[in-house]
């Protein structure tokens, strides 16, 4: 099923609709600042299971995930003066940050270093997702399973991986282009990969 709603102005009456879905342990695809993304409620072991079977991906890879904001996203990962400086300055934007997760974070998504990659995206639909839903939901770009190639529109992702997704919520048009991934882990910034964010602030 797709959903249109208002990229700019989500209405609430289909937020709650989204956030139904996912309290029932429903997988949907939704629009961020980057690429439509796959997701699930945090801490649905077996829905999050079921996106790992989708996207063929090893667990040893955890998925990142979306908080609401900075104050959210410090309940999930421990957050220095150093950490939140950068990110406060950055956030909302399309940036995946590493860091060390807390005792909030379900095993299935911490890495073997304890690690999460956490995002807090420009865009009003995800955020509204999130906000209603209390807790984060999993971030992972929707692809073809066959080919890994990027789903870049609802129509494609309903073709190629309707049978998977519960839901699919239409946001209109997204950049297609990924998020940096910038690890902060022990207040050294590490550059893992160069995309739509500015990583220039953190080139030694």
């Amino acid at each position: 099923m797709i959903l249109e709603i208002n990229p700019n102005h989500p209405e609430p009456r289909k937020i709650k609709k989204i956030v139904e879905v996912l309290e029932s342990g429903g997988i949907i695809a939704y629009p961020t600042d980057t690429y439509y993304g796959i997701g699930c409620d945090l801490f649905n072991k077996a829905s999050i299971e079921k996106i790992y079977l989708l996207k063929r991906r090893s667990k040893q890879q955890p998925f990142s995930f979306i908080c609401s904001d900075l104050k959210n996203l410090s309940e999930y990962a421990q957050v220095t003066n150093y950490v939140y400086k950068n990110m406060k300055r950055l956030l909302p934007g399309p940036y995946t940050f590493v860091l060390e997760g807390s005792r909030m974070v379900p095993r299935i998504m911490l890495t073997k270093r304890q690690t999460v990659g956490i995002r807090v995206p420009d865009h009003p639909i995800c955020l509204a997702i999130v906000q209603a839903l209390g807790h984060p939901i999993i971030s992972t770009s929707a692809t073809d399973p066959e080919t890994s190639d990027v789903l870049s529109t609802p129509r494609e992702i309903q073709d190629k991986i309707g049978y998977a997704i519960d839901l699919i919520v239409d946001g209109g048009i997204v950049p297609g282009v990924p998020s940096s991934v910038i690890s902060l882990v022990n207040d050294t910034p590490e550059i893992l990969r160069e995309g739509a964010g500015d990583v220039s602030p953190f080139r030694t």
